[in-house]
C-alpha cells in the first residue's frame, strides 16, 4: 500500500473513531459535534502539519543568508536525491537531532537543532541530512505526521466521552476512564507501527544519497550518545519525528517498551551491513 494510501486510511479511521465515541457520549449532538472537531482536526494535519511540527520543535525557518553552509550541504544533496530544494528551519535546541516534515517534497521541511551544528562534525551533518531527504524521497513526513495527530486525537477522546452525556442526559464516566487508562497506550502503538521501520528504509536511501553509510552510521551512535545526556523540551507527540528518540534522557521503564525507534545499533549494523555488502 502507498503511503497516501496509509495516510488516507489513518484519517478516515480517525473521523470514524470520533463519530463513533461521539454518539457513544452524546447521542446525535455528540455525533455532530465529533463530526466538526474531525475534519478540522483533518483539515489542519493535512494542511498544517509542517507549522504545526516546526512551533513544536521550536524551530525557525533560515535562509542561505542566515545559515550559508547548511543550506548549501541540503541544496547539494537535495540535488543528488533528486529532490526539490526543501524549506531550511534550525530548532533552538540543545540535543543534536534533526527531522522533516511537510506533506509532499514540494511542501518539504528539513530541520536540525542548534546542537547538531554545534556538536556534529560536517561529515556526520551530511549523513544526518541524507537520513532526512530519504524521508522525504519516501513520502514519510505525512504520515508521521498524522500518526502524531492520531496519537493526540485519542488522548483528547477520553476527556470527550468522560465529560459528554447522551440524548437521556446520561454520562459515561467509566467508559471515559477505561479510555484514559488505554488511549496512551494505543497511541503508542499508532506510533510504533509506523515509525520502527521507515527509519531502517531512510537510513538506506539516506546512505545512497550520500554515497557511502559510514558517516550516518557515526552519527547515528553520536546522537544516541548525546540525547541521553541532553534533555530536549518537544512534546511526546512530536518525538517520532526525529531522527533519533529525542526523549531518550527521559526514557527507561515501561515507556521505553513503546519506542517509536529501532534500537541504534540494529541501524547502525544495517548500514555497515551495506558497506560489506550484506
Amino acid at each position: 500500500m502507498t503511503t497516501d494510501g496509509k495516510t488516507f486510511i489513518l484519517l478516515a479511521g480517525l473521523m470514524a473513531a470520533f463519530l463513533v465515541f461521539g454518539q457513544l457520549a452524546g447521542g446525535t449532538q455528540g455525533m455532530i459535534t465529533a463530526l466538526l472537531i474531525g475534519g478540522a482536526l483533518n483539515f489542519v494535519m493535512y494542511f498544517f502539519s509542517d507549522k504545526m511540527v516546526l512551533k513544536m520543535y521550536g524551530a525557525k525557518v533560515v535562509t542561505r543568508a542566515d545559515a550559508p553552509e547548511l543550506y548549501d550541504m541540503v541544496d547539494r544533496l537535495r540535488q543528488r536525491a533528486g529532490l526539490p530544494m526543501p524549506v531550511v528551519a534550525i530548532a533552538n535546541q540543545e540535543q543534536p537531532n534533526a527531522f522533516a516534515t511537510g506533506r509532499s517534497p514540494e511542501k518539504a521541511v528539513v530541520a536540525v537543532t542548534a546542537g547538531l551544528l554545534a556538536h556534529m562534525p560536517a561529515e556526520e551533518i551530511e549523513g544526518v541530512i541524507a537520513h532526512e531527504l530519504a524521508h522525504i524521497k519516501n513520502r514519510d513526513m505525512l504520515l508521521s505526521t498524522v500518526a502524531a495527530g492520531l496519537a493526540g486525537a485519542i488522548g483528547f477522546l477520553p476527556r470527550f466521552l468522560f465529560l459528554s452525556r447522551d440524548d437521556d442526559g446520561d454520562s459515561h464516566p467509566m467508559i471515559g476512564l477505561a479510555l484514559m487508562i488505554l488511549a496512551p497506550i494505543a497511541a503508542m502503538i499508532v506510533q510504533f507501527a509506523l515509525s520502527r521501520r521507515r527509519e531502517f528504509e531512510a537510513d538506506r536511501v539516506g546512505a545512497e544519497i550520500l554515497g557511502r553509510p559510514q558517516p550516518l552510521a557515526s552519527a547515528l551512535q553520536r546522537l544516541d550518545v548525546l540525547a541521553q545526556r541532553i534533555p530536549m523540551n518537544v512534546v511526546p507527540a512530536a518525538a517520532p519525528l526525529a531522527q533519533v528518540n529525542p526523549l531518550a534522557a527521559h526514557g527507561g521503564g515501561v515507556a521505553s517498551l513503546f519506542s517509536t525507534h529501532p534500537p541504534t545499533a540494529a541501524r547502525v549494523n544495517a548500514l555497515l551491513g551495506l558497506s560489506a555488502g550484506r
